[in-house]
């Protein structure tokens, strides 16, 4: 490869993935706003009334927008010296749900099932929501902090598991099919939704006994509540290193200290 073709490659490579240069923040702030732009398209051609009188509007800017979200994922692809870091990554995976439904309707139309299909692959468009997150500096230490306490919050969820089995268990017993807890499974489905303070109503306790353990099986669900809660406060109070918008141009990691010169993925310097 010649250095006209790499500084060619690195420049793109400058303005897609990163923020830090002029023209990397117009081109987060246009796709920025072409996201919120397809979500709020989205929601317009879910109203039947909207959607009868400017379903041509509709039809044309989503193609527009799709043809836009084509043209970048082909761009982050080829300014990447390995691809496949991108393709299978969590973004790359989103950017591609959130593009092929479009094309996808090609091949289903004609028949009534491929219109039930065809509504179900433009629900996926709404996955365009999570490509925001990218633009997001927040978002990216809040998923640090979840990953880091993803072992105490494994913990957590399964005291809470071993405390609904329990309780449905002894609900069971207690209430009986006669008051709607005909298995042992529903009376999990009970508890699960009593200890998250949800309480659908569609199944309750009749018994004086049971109405007792239910009123605790609420109040503890108040006090899981905050346990998660303060496994991921902990974690994101924890000293925090401040981080550039610098991308590596060879893996596509990010996330590197302000002093960094080398990857500290795969090692590539920076640029």
């Amino acid at each position: 490869m010649d250095n006209k073709t790499l500084n060619w490659r690195e420049k793109l490579h400058e303005v897609i993935y990163e923020a830090d240069t002029p023209a990397g923040r117009l081109f987060d702030i246009v796709l920025l706003f072409a996201i919120l732009a397809s979500i709020i398209l989205v929601m317009l051609e879910s109203v039947e009334s909207f959607d009868n009188k400017h379903h041509d509007f509709l039809y044309i800017s989503e193609w527009i927008i799709t043809i836009f979200f084509s043209i970048e994922y082909i761009l982050r692809i080829i300014s990447i010296k390995k691809p496949t870091k991108y393709i299978f990554s969590f973004y790359g995976i989103i950017d591609l749900l959130s593009t092929i439904p479009m094309y996808l309707t090609f091949f289903f139309v004609g028949t009534h099932s491929s219109l039930i299909a065809l509504r179900a692959l433009r629900l996926l468009r709404v996955f365009r929501i999570l490509k925001v997150s990218r633009y997001i500096g927040e978002s990216n230490q809040l998923i640090k902090a979840l990953n880091a306490s993803k072992a105490k919050i494994g913990v957590f969820l399964y005291f809470v598991l071993i405390i609904c089995i329990i309780l449905g268990s002894v609900m069971y017993f207690i209430e009986g099919a006669e008051n709607g807890f005909t298995s042992i499974p529903r009376s999990i489905y009970w508890s699960i939704v009593t200890l998250t303070t949800v309480g659908y109503g569609d199944i309750a306790p009749q018994t004086a006994l049971g109405q007792f353990i239910a009123s605790i099986t609420v109040i503890i669900g108040y006090a899981i509540i905050a346990i998660p809660t303060g496994i991921v406060s902990s974690e994101m109070t924890k000293k925090n290193v401040h981080l550039n918008t610098q991308s590596c141009p060879n893996c596509s990691y990010d996330g590197h200290k302000d002093d960094a010169e080398f990857c500290y993925h795969c090692g590539t310097k920076l640029n």
